[in-house]
């Protein structure tokens, strides 16, 4: 949010620089996000001069030239060329100098540079109000009063602003300070607590009166709990031309573009005290009537940006006798707004209920000044005062003369806030005890009422527009915050306690398994938690009934929580291999949400993404593509981190996996991986393999708690390894060979590896052959050959019996 400094100091005067305001203002809780200067044209002025055309000759080269002589204040006067066709001797000009800088109305910079026009040397600019920024006319030059002393800097004898605009970050719950009146009220408790003790000046309405009675329009609120007050009166015989410069300044320093005086000033009211106004063409009100209600769903609206829109049925409206014109607090309709033949307004002031506006907001996508300020809750006493304010800046600025009385709607007045503050409690929340009359002070400064003082608290008022602040414990913030945090005290002594919790806490695994993935090269990802409702026709693991659908989705994109990470994350792959980055390992811990009959349900998952070469390309190694046993073994690696061992493996039956695996323990399963169906990768225009690892997070979690570590001594004396060069049946897998391996020998069999596949000529049809490790170890004694022969025996036995092996 914006706010004008020079502005905001017509309500306090305050002669701090703006850095020195900013910073008070960030520690009351309006955070200054940055503060830039503003000229009401651009450059301010610089290097342009008041100058005398001392002689103006025709340009001996071009018909529409001509040379002159100023006096610009300097010893000696300058020659420029000039084409304007109304320069002539004797006339008082803004000269623009050499090296000034001036800005095309895009705001394009351009310097006055010396140079030669058809032939005749030009020393500077004799300027025309646009090529200033003081109006938009390139009919000739500016002819400037005589009496102006020549060489006077232009920026003297136009009115240049310049200020200081505040970048506010403005908190949702601060929906009091959305107005440069709001930010005032604030500044004036800050200062306050400085001990500078100023006064909030508040516009004055007194001099408002009604003209005559000659044009009255009825207002009906039929929806009262969505409009809870509305007001409006009528101003006739209103001239609708351009705002004056003043006002025009206000408007673009904070941002906003003029329109016409009556819709600027709605404009600069709704920016001055924070309350949005609406001016309607008194005379397309059909039947002299307003009325306040819900249209029929599906009523076809045209709004003032030209989209026509289709009404919902909770859609709060501003309606004549016969059709809407409005949508209430968001948006004005085509046919009813003000233009430039309007001499009759109906001008309202309203409060509308926040949920209401929100909604209707949303559901049309539309985001205004006024319904920004609607959906947070303005101030709703304050209705009538800034309609009396506009009203009266409107017959100052416009003309015209009001010609009814307000028509106030307001049957139900909203209460202020009873709110009790314990001094016991405010001391234990802040930390240190803040004097009470400190306290009654700070409440006071903020309109917030002290109605009875006892020994052990206050019992409080506040005020309707402070919505925000309705417990105990938002008292105690407001206090803080303009007493001031920095203000409260530190102490030398620090206690904390620690924590006894498990090593298994799920944040704690998943550091741990996050490091050891990013040691492997693989990246983090966040995808979003809100995706497509067409995912789940890609599997039949997916069940449309299961989605969770939003009621107000951003985009049909985004319409459902997620049922797997696997399409979002295929998003992030594709999105990479689009801006060329092909090789990818890519792991997120996510959640996937599905609704069942009884219940909704989230499910923890981690999800492993491998596309690609496994590395970069390097000059020393040669790149493998990642394939099927490069997930395999990070998959494993995963679980043995976690301590996880003794898997049973079985083939997927994962819709979305072509070929892969799942790895159980017990009768949980922990993980499906394998290769990505190109169907499912087509859908994303992806056509290189992608590998996927889907880890049920929860399961994993529950058995890695079961795991106990047992710690044993290392053993004293030396391994074996024998080597066996086994032909195989091609279907025969090594599990089968480890396994049998595993029976035959418990004790002194340590580890089974298979080092070597072969397939290919020299071997008969449909066999393989598989070069395998066994490494054997006594941890009491040195294993001797006749030991060792012994048990390599009995593995070759069994492999000859339970498999068909072949020794080679």
């Amino acid at each position: 949010m914006k706010i004008s400094y020079n502005w905001l100091k017509q309500f306090i005067k305050i002669d701090w620089d703006a850095e020195k305001t900013g910073k008070l203002l960030t520690d009351l809780g309006l955070e200054i996000e940055g503060i830039t200067p503003y000229e009401s044209v651009k450059g301010g002025l610089k290097g342009i001069v008041v100058g005398e055309v001392l002689t103006c000759e025709q340009h001996p080269n071009a018909d529409r030239l001509k040379v002159t002589t100023v006096d610009i204040g300097d010893d000696d006067p300058v020659q420029i060329v000039c084409g304007a066709p109304n320069v002539a001797a004797g006339q008082k000009v803004p000269v623009a100098t050499i090296g000034t800088t001036l800005y095309t109305p895009e705001g394009e910079a351009w310097k006055i540079k010396k140079g030669k026009i058809r032939g005749e040397e030009s020393h500077g600019m004799i300027c025309a109000e646009d090529e200033l920024g003081l109006g938009e006319s390139h009919d000739g030059i500016m002819v400037l009063d005589e009496s102006l002393n020549v060489g006077t800097a232009a920026s003297e004898v136009f009115e240049i602003e310049n200020d200081d605009i505040f970048e506010i970050g403005l908190t949702p719950n601060r929906a009091d300070a959305m107005s440069h009146f709001g930010v005032a009220r604030d500044l004036k408790a800050g200062l306050l607590q400085k001990e500078l003790p100023l006064e909030l000046i508040t516009p004055s309405v007194m001099s408002y009166h009604v003209d005559a009675r000659s044009l009255k329009i009825d207002v009906d609120v039929i929806d009262k709990d969505k409009c809870p007050r509305y007001c409006g009166v009528t101003i006739s015989g209103v001239k609708v031309a351009p705002s004056p410069s003043w006002l025009q300044h206000r408007l673009k320093s904070i941002g906003l573009s003029p329109i016409n005086n009556i819709v600027d000033i709605s404009n600069y009211v709704l920016h001055e005290l924070g309350q949005p106004l609406h001016a309607f063409d008194a005379n397309k009100i059909s039947g002299n009537k307003v009325e306040v209600r819900t249209c029929r769903a599906g009523t076809k609206f045209t709004t003032l940006d030209d989209v026509v829109r289709e009404l919902h049925e909770d859609d709060l409206m501003i309606c004549d006798g016969e059709k809407p014109m409005c949508i209430a607090g968001v948006f004005g309709g085509i046919d009813s707004g003000v233009i430039e033949s309007t001499k009759n307004i109906f001008l309202e002031s309203a409060y509308f209920d926040p949920v209401s506006i929100r909604k209707t907001a949303k559901r049309h996508g539309l985001n205004t000044d006024a319904s920004f300020r609607f959906e947070r809750g303005i101030d709703p006493n304050i209705t009538e005062y800034a309609l009396k304010r506009a009203a009266l800046l409107i017959t100052e600025i416009a003309g015209g003369e009001i010609t009814s009385d307000i028509s106030d709607s307001y049957p139900n007045k909203i209460k202020d806030f009873e709110v009790r503050l314990s001094f016991d409690n405010a001391k234990k929340l802040i930390g240190e005890e803040i004097p009470r009359e400190t306290i009654k002070s700070i409440l006071t400064s903020l309109e917030i009422k002290v109605n009875n003082v006892t020994e052990t608290g206050l019992g409080l008022t506040v005020p309707a527009y402070r919505n925000d602040v309705q417990r105990e414990a938002d008292i105690i913030e407001e206090i803080l915050r303009v007493y001031g945090y920095n203000n409260v005290g530190t102490t030398e002594k620090l206690n904390a306690s620690i924590s006894n919790s498990s090593r298994f806490e799920d944040y704690k695994l998943q550091n741990v398994i996050g490091t050891q993935l990013a040691s492997q090269g693989f990246y983090e990802i966040m995808a979003n938690s809100l995706t497509s409702p067409k995912y789940v026709e890609l599997s039949s693991d997916l069940n449309e009934e299961h989605n969770i659908k939003m009621i107000n989705p951003l985009s049909n994109d985004l319409e459902v929580m997620r049922q797997s990470l696997l399409f979002s994350g295929l998003e992030s792959v594709s999105h990479n291999i689009n801006r060329k980055r092909n090789d990818l390992k890519l792991f997120e811990f996510g959640k996937t949400y599905h609704q069942y009959s009884k219940n909704r349900e989230e499910q923890k998952h981690l999800s492993l993404f491998v596309t690609g070469n496994k590395s970069e390309e390097r000059w020393n190694s040669a790149t493998n593509p990642s394939d099927f046993f490069f997930l395999k073994g990070t998959v494993e690696a995963v679980l043995q981190r976690l301590g996880l061992k003794r898997l049973k493996s079985s083939p997927t039956k994962s819709d979305v996996i072509n070929e892969g695996m799942s790895l159980s323990l017990g009768k949980k399963k922990l993980v499906d991986f394998g290769l990505v169906k190109k169907s499912i990768l087509k859908h994303f225009g992806i056509t290189q393999n992608v590998l996927f690892a889907d880890f049920n997070w929860d399961n994993v979690l529950e058995m890695a708690q079961h795991n106990k570590i047992k710690f044993s001594e290392i053993p004293k004396y030396p391994e074996v390894r024998r080597d066996f060069a086994l032909l195989l049946d091609h279907n025969v897998s090594f599990e089968e060979i480890h396994t049998i391996a595993k029976q035959t020998e418990k004790q002194l069999l340590k580890n089974v590896n298979l080092f070597d596949v072969y397939e290919g000529k020299n071997l008969p049809e449909g066999k393989k052959s598989y070069a395998v490790s066994f490494t054997l170890q006594d941890e009491h004694k040195t294993l001797n050959d006749k030991q060792i022969d012994k048990i390599m025996s009995k593995l070759q036995a069994n492999f000859e019996g339970k498999l068909g092996a072949e020794l080679r």
